[in-house]
């Protein structure tokens, strides 16, 4: 029998006061779009679900191009109200950003997943001009890689500059054995076509993995495959762990904002 593997992938267990995330998250999201306004277009349809919006969120001048932010959760949690205000950063450079929701398991499958965030990111795409960037935290980061594979053309792949994954899930098959699987449904031909790490990039896609330093070692594992999978550069971030790896987003001038826009 394959060892259980829930541990190697339990995050929270591993991080001081774990639990006041989540809701300080949610609470500072609410703020920031309060402070947007007319801004903050909320819960853009671009399917018949209730789950298939998508939040798009504009600064105050021109348009310089378009960022996407897509939430992880295991793809089993969250939707985008939780992280609005992790679009501070590149609104704060001109950039719009867009958070796509998706369905989650067991309602969906991970390639269905992959289907939804292409087609949240048509209709911002459709909606903003200018270059696209996109990122995502997780599970978030592992459908961020899968809009850089070979295997797919969306209608703005041209437009698509560059990928830069937080913390990604780039390998399925070891989350067959977490007991999250009785949800996630993966089964090894899933975990094959729907792995980044184990597909081809498009050549025309810069990729910047990032992860933090402070991560569980399965998560540092992660990054590292698909940075050498796909030749790619990857960047640790000292003293960072899983919950506050994405804390940079809000900061205009962090490396991390620099390394997604500049």
């Amino acid at each position: 029998m394959a060892d259980d593997l829930s541990l190697a992938y339990a995050n929270g267990d591993f991080i001081p006061d774990a639990g006041s995330f989540v809701p300080r998250w949610e609470a500072e999201a609410a703020a920031f779009r309060e402070e947007l306004g007319d801004r903050a277009r909320l819960g853009l349809s671009y399917g018949s679900t209730a789950r298939q919006k998508v939040d798009l969120f504009l600064p105050e001048g021109p348009v310089a191009g378009l960022m996407v932010f897509i939430h992880g959760g295991y793809w089993l949690n969250f939707s985008p109200s939780t992280w609005s205000h992790f679009a501070r950063g590149a609104l704060a450079r001109d950039w719009a950003v867009a958070m796509p929701g998706y369905t989650l398991a067991p309602e969906a499958r991970i390639h269905q997943m992959t289907d939804e965030v292409e087609a949240a990111i048509t209709l911002a795409a459709e909606a903003v001009d200018g270059p696209i960037v996109v990122t995502g935290h997780s599970a978030g980061g592992h459908l961020s890689a899968r809009m850089a594979c070979a295997d797919r053309n969306p209608a703005w792949a041209e437009r698509l500059a560059r990928v830069v994954p937080i913390s990604p899930l780039s390998d399925l098959h070891p989350l067959r054995q977490t007991a999250m699987n009785t949800q996630l449904q993966l089964d090894a031909e899933e975990a094959d076509r729907e792995s980044p790490a184990l597909l081809s990039k498009r050549g025309d896609v810069d990729c910047t993995v990032w992860v933090g330093g402070q991560e569980r070692p399965s998560f540092l594992w992660q990054a590292r495959l698909l940075s050498e999978n796909w030749d790619c550069a990857w960047h640790v971030a000292p003293g960072l762990h899983h919950f506050n790896v994405i804390d940079d987003l809000t900061d205009p001038d962090s490396l991390l904002m620099q390394t997604l826009l500049d």
